[in-house]
């Protein structure tokens, strides 16, 4: 099948993008097309109007700046997966990235539209999660940051209005040298997650874990924080004794059951990938677990 009929604009700048989301009638965002262009296709989604914003001025890029990661909206899932301040200060990204479509659909997917898109397997949601990301959002009202614990309000759907896109996510990085590791289990290589996991641990200098942060994508409707495991890690050692408690927890999670998957199945694959994750994750520090 092909697309709907629909009218194509290209605005060059932010102003002109928020305007033209305000003034017409059924206008879906393009921000790389990986995901709506095929939607469209199949006529699961019709529009009347589509407002790419490739030629935005502004809405790309990676910047550091007060321990923070800002990445406009319209970066390539290529530009973050070869960035060496991701491979550096966010390497959980870099982990995921690598599980993240093929090499085709990450030179034109972006995280913007990936986190708009908001697939309940997808990989850059749950690393914003797992970081506590702010998500910045701009329309014709102005902008606005919503914390990621608020930006998921259910399937496949945000807090973006429909006048709004998203422009940039801010990431608070963990301190240099964390430990990170992202795990999924799917049928085919580049096929979304059945249930993905990633682990972030920062240890202190007795070795104790400072600080830990365990997400899973796939089980729900939007990633999830797993904080009952998160607090079994915390102040102890990072060992095979703590990984196994902390992936026992996991396997508590409230999972879906679908075509893909059951509830059971799903809660089994949160259990092993946590594991899994924490074991890349402590291998950071030259612990084996």
């Amino acid at each position: 099948m092909k697309a709907a009929p629909f009218t194509y604009h290209a605005p060059r700048s932010i102003d002109e993008a928020a305007g033209l989301l305000a003034s017409l009638e059924n206008a879906k965002v393009l921000a790389g097309g990986q995901s709506l262009v095929a939607m469209m296709n199949f006529r699961y989604v019709i529009a009347d109007h589509l407002v790419d914003l490739a030629r935005v001025e502004g809405l790309a890029g990676i910047k550091v700046a007060n321990g923070v990661m800002r990445i406009g909206a319209m970066t390539r899932q290529r530009e973050l997966e070869f960035s060496a301040d991701v491979e550096r200060l966010c390497p959980l990204m870099k982990a995921a990235l690598l599980n993240v479509g093929h090499r085709q659909t990450r030179n034109r997917g972006t995280i913007g539209g990936s986190l708009a898109h908001a697939d309940p397997a997808a990989e850059l949601p749950a690393v914003c999660a797992a970081h506590d990301a702010l998500i910045e959002i701009t329309g014709g009202r102005g902008t606005r940051k919503v914390p990621f614990a608020d930006f998921s309000l259910g399937f496949m759907t945000t807090a973006v209005e429909p006048d709004e896109f998203i422009s940039a996510i801010e990431i608070p990085l963990w301190p240099e040298g964390h430990g990170a590791g992202f795990r999924e289990y799917a049928r085919r290589h580049g096929d979304f997650a059945i249930v993905g996991a990633a682990a972030l641990v920062a240890l202190g200098p007795d070795k104790a874990v400072q600080r830990a942060s365990l997400t899973l994508c796939g089980v729900g409707t939007g990633p999830v924080r797993l904080d009952e495991s998160e607090k079994l890690l915390t102040g102890r050692r990072l060992d095979r004794a703590a990984a196994i408690e902390a992936a026992k927890a996991a396997r508590t999670v409230e999972a879906m059951s679908d075509v893909h998957a059951t509830a059971d199945y799903r809660r089994h694959l949160a259990g092993v990938l946590i594991f899994r994750a924490l074991r890349d994750a402590a291998a950071r520090f030259g612990i084996e677990i």
